[in-house]
């Protein structure tokens, strides 16, 4: 080929690919945009003042509407008999607390206590110890993976975290059964638990950066599996100095109702639970509202588990509409049910209201926001953020949803505990909920028939409730 040539190519491909002076203005902030941008907005008087008002105010304090204080009363014509609440304080454990309120009505009636609550130090335990397990095997499986494949990046950010859904919770009570609460107690680590779990996940990272080193460097399976089990020595260890030593036997007693203390009894946690709560996790169903995806399918989300040997977790996809008069038989059964929502959005935490009109940041702001439900999720704008028990709902005359009643685990924080959801809001904001599937038309039941659709890890719906 001749030389001449060769080189016009190569001139002629660096222009291409390098943008001329024109092309590189278009999209920029140039003087006379910003000069646009800058003559748009007209400062007036009352302007001035809603500038000065929010320079010197919190944003929700200015744009609450207060309308809604004397709105939503706390009657609720279908209730769960719930007593107590409870408190996660700072850690990512909701998702446990609201499965266990889900339980314990159980053991109360059961009892006839006044109270009662789970060891959610207990099962944190095994939580972290299982998800620590799964990370380190997941590195194994996938050793043959270049070191910038998404999926190892997605595996060294996601090392471990406290954070989880109603399936973690299913399978840590099918292995390792439940305990009261006094047989294992918070910890400051299990109350606060990010600096442990910081330190947790810098070892989990090195052990899982040097099981790969060890897998390039020719090391067999078995040689990592083994050396998998000396690493998760060293977890253990972490674990049983910030949390205690999870027992495989204990002894307990209870004064019920009526000031009769029962007798010292020993069980295994498993045995515990079989006896007082003993209900088949198996027949809980798993919905969502996601209308960025296709509704009437079942759908699995790799890795979205806390055990190697897991389930991951599956849902059917379906609109609210079709949820809610399940939720409703539920409720009217006496039975509660994990739920979770993007809470956030349009929270009076004082109140404990969750209502769309809870705060006018348009009018204070004069800009519109108007995004749907499907736009929010595909711009990350919304997701679910925390998992709490519906234990209420309340309907009008003509058995019309106006509003639900959630049990929450934020101590007594909101409307003494619970916070009181309106149900155009649940329509918005909702993400999942389990229900028992004798509540569920057939139809609907059939969906879990399909196989599933899988995805990957880091799509938006893997977000765990904390």
């Amino acid at each position: 080929m001749d030389k001449k040539f060769v080189l016009f190519l190569l001139l002629t491909a660096i222009v291409i690919m390098k943008p001329n002076a024109q092309t590189e203005q278009q999209g920029a902030l140039t003087p006379e945009i910003i000069k646009e941008i800058q003559q748009s907005f007209k400062e007036n008087d009352y302007m001035k003042g809603v500038g000065n008002a929010i320079r010197n105010n919190s944003i929700n304090k200015l744009a609450y509407t207060r309308k809604n204080e004397m709105k939503y009363d706390d009657y609720f014509k279908y209730k769960v008999n719930v007593k107590g609440i409870t408190n996660q304080h700072q850690s990512g454990r909701c998702w446990m607390f609201a499965g266990l309120n889900v339980l314990r009505p159980l053991v109360i009636e059961k009892l006839n206590l006044d109270n009662f609550e789970f060891s959610t130090t207990y099962l944190f335990f095994w939580d972290q110890f299982e998800k620590a397990n799964l990370f380190l095997e997941a590195i194994i499986r996938t050793k043959d993976l270049k070191d910038d494949d998404r999926t190892i990046d997605w595996l060294y950010s996601n090392a471990i975290g406290d954070g989880g859904v109603w399936n973690l919770l299913v399978d840590l009570i099918q292995k390792y059964g439940v305990i009261p609460k006094e047989t294992m107690p918070e910890t400051n680590s299990s109350n606060s638990s990010s600096q442990m779990s910081r330190l947790i996940r810098e070892k989990l990272r090195e052990d899982g950066y040097n099981l790969r080193l060890m897998a390039k460097s020719g090391k067999k399976y078995a040689d990592l599996e083994k050396e998998k089990i000396t690493m998760l020595k060293d977890i253990y260890k972490m674990l049983v100095l910030n949390l205690g030593e999870p027992p495989t036997s204990f002894k307990w007693r209870y004064t019920d109702k009526n000031d009769k203390t029962s007798e010292f009894k020993e069980y295994t946690p498993k045995e515990f639970y079989d006896l007082y709560v003993n209900l088949n996790l198996n027949d809980f169903v798993l919905f969502m509202d996601d209308p960025s995806r296709p509704y009437y399918k079942l759908y699995e989300i790799e890795y979205d588990r806390d055990m190697y040997e897991g389930k991951n977790w599956k849902y059917i996809n379906v609109p609210a509409d079709k949820i809610k008069p399940f939720m409703v038989k539920s409720l009217q059964n006496n039975e509660a049910m994990y739920f979770s929502c993007d809470v956030g959005k349009q929270l009076n935490r004082d109140k404990g209201i969750l209502a769309l009109d809870n705060y006018d940041y348009e009018s204070l702001l004069n800009v519109k926001f108007g995004m749907d439900k499907k736009a929010r999720i595909i711009t990350h704008q919304s997701g679910s953020t925390h998992g709490m028990a519906i234990v209420g709902v309340d309907t009008d005359s003509k058995e019309k949803i106006t509003k639900w009643l959630i049990e929450n685990s934020w101590g007594m924080k909101g409307h003494n505990g619970y916070l009181i959801m309106t149900d155009p809001w649940f329509d918005q904001y909702m993400f999942r909920v389990v229900i028992n599937k004798k509540f569920i038309d057939p139809e609907i039941l059939k969906i879990l028939d399909q196989k599933p659709i899988m995805l990957p890890p880091w799509d938006p719906m893997f977000e765990s409730d904390k």
